[in-house]
């Protein structure tokens, strides 16, 4: 059974910081794309960041330089680490987990590309909040 479990979210004021962590479990960490989503109150789920399983990172353009994904494979840990949070950047944050989308074999490897899009991601967490006030 695929949990994943987001924990880290909070109130903050401009300019502030936020750490994101999102622990995952049931499955195979590595031979999934891990991703970082929000939803503003009454706006559509958004991608924020993304791991591919090559390790290779995506961001959204609004968060690039600010925001940065990571992950521990030896603790099935996914992190965001948030600075410069501005009041635009208040949702509720999900980690999510896929294998559907863009894929590459290497050797006899398959590698999955990082993916801002939620149609490519299986997996969700029960979100956290973050609010950042100005």
């Amino acid at each position: 059974q695929v949990q994943l479990v987001e924990s880290g979210g909070g109130s903050v004021q401009a300019g502030g910081s936020l750490r994101l962590s999102c622990a995952a479990s049931g499955y195979t960490y590595n031979d999934y794309r891990m991703g970082w989503f929000r939803q503003p109150p009454g706006k559509e789920r958004e991608g924020v960041a993304s791991i591919g399983s090559d390790d290779v990172t995506q961001y959204a353009d609004s968060v690039k330089g600010r925001f940065t994904i990571s992950q521990d494979n030896a603790k099935n840990t996914l992190y965001l680490q948030m600075n410069g949070l501005q009041p635009e950047d208040t949702a509720m944050y999900y980690c999510a987990a896929g294998r559907r989308g863009k894929t590459f074999m290497y050797g006899d490897r398959l590698y999955l590309l990082a993916s801002l899009s939620p149609a490519d991601f299986d997996y969700w967490g029960q979100g956290t909040q973050v609010t950042v006030s100005s």
